[in-house]
């Protein structure tokens, strides 16, 4: 059976993992991931990039990540938690807001929606619930013009 608070506390690190995300605080997130265990090396999946392996790789894509993006704010939805002994996993639908560096005139730059789901899988340490692994991919949003299509050959 599954502890409510060990629920309650994977729920709790993976919203940190995302408000950390939006304030911009590098350091607060390098906190987040796990660290130094070889065997247990972290790895990342970004929408389009690459498969990133080692905190190195993984810690270099938010730096870039957070220099090259001026706002950014998660609403996340459909969250579910599993645990299975030291390890949880958590499946996100993240709906993203961001904008671009600011335009000449100061302003933020145009704000952009996208939708990606998330898999998040934390490990149990000594210091609480620390990330392993995120995996995000893009929801392909459906054409409307095959709808069209469809009803201009009636």
């Amino acid at each position: 059976m599954t502890a409510p608070a060990d629920l309650e506390a994977v729920e709790l690190a993976n919203t940190a993992f995302y408000e950390t995300m939006e304030r911009g605080d590098f350091d607060e997130l390098s906190d987040l991931w796990l660290s130094g265990d070889e065997e247990l090396e972290i790895s990342c999946i970004h929408p389009g990039w690459p498969v990133l392996t080692g905190r190195g790789e993984v810690l270099r894509s938010y730096a870039l990540i957070m220099a090259n993006t001026e706002y950014i704010q998660f609403f996340l939805t459909d969250v579910k938690v599993a645990l299975a002994g030291d390890t949880a996993l958590v499946t996100c639908t993240e709906n993203i807001l961001s904008g671009g560096p600011a335009e000449e005139s100061g302003e933020l730059g145009p704000l952009v929606g996208q939708l990606v789901v998330a898999t998040n899988v934390f490990r149990r340490t000594m210091d609480g619930w620390k990330l392993w692994s995120h995996h995000g991919s893009p929801v392909l949003a459906e054409s409307d013009e095959s709808d069209e299509d469809d009803r201009s050959e009636d």
